[in-house]
């Protein structure tokens, strides 16, 4: 099966929360407050997709960088029945090289996920705190 893969930074936000969910990340992002997934997506700097020969959306990854020294992988998606094939990795290859690849290339994994980066040549780093985000009353 042939992936086409493209950047897209218009990526309609329906899209993006369907690939969410047939993967196993929308339990992990606010896939019902479609105001927040809309900014996600417009805030984004990259946005790399891979789609089906139907043209379905099967993976995406989104990505915010500086293009110099930094870029965050905000999200790395790809549908479960379209898992171990390799789409994963290619996402992340082609963000890192949209980005630069001087640039570190940083993420947290979801808890289901954490093997799955360094068999593809990630390394963790044990120094990573977060501040958790505030939802405010009634938006999700």
């Amino acid at each position: 099966m042939t992936i086409a893969y493209a950047f897209e930074p218009s990526l309609s936000p329906d899209e993006f929360i369907d690939v969410l969910r047939r993967s196993t990340l929308a339990e992990r992002r606010p896939v019902d407050d479609l105001g927040r997934i809309a900014g996600m997506l417009a805030h984004a700097d990259l946005i790399a997709t891979a789609r089906d020969p139907s043209g379905r959306l099967v993976g995406v990854a989104r990505a915010i960088t500086d293009f110099h020294y930094c870029t965050y992988l905000s999200d790395l998606a790809v549908a479960v029945d379209y898992q171990r094939q390799g789409i994963g990795r290619e996402l992340i290859r082609r963000t890192h090289e949209a980005a630069g690849l001087e640039t570190m290339l940083i993420l947290l994994a979801a808890p289901k996920a954490r093997g799955y980066y360094p068999h593809i040549g990630l390394r963790a780093h044990e120094s990573c705190w977060v501040i958790d985000g505030r939802v405010p009353p009634g938006s999700g």
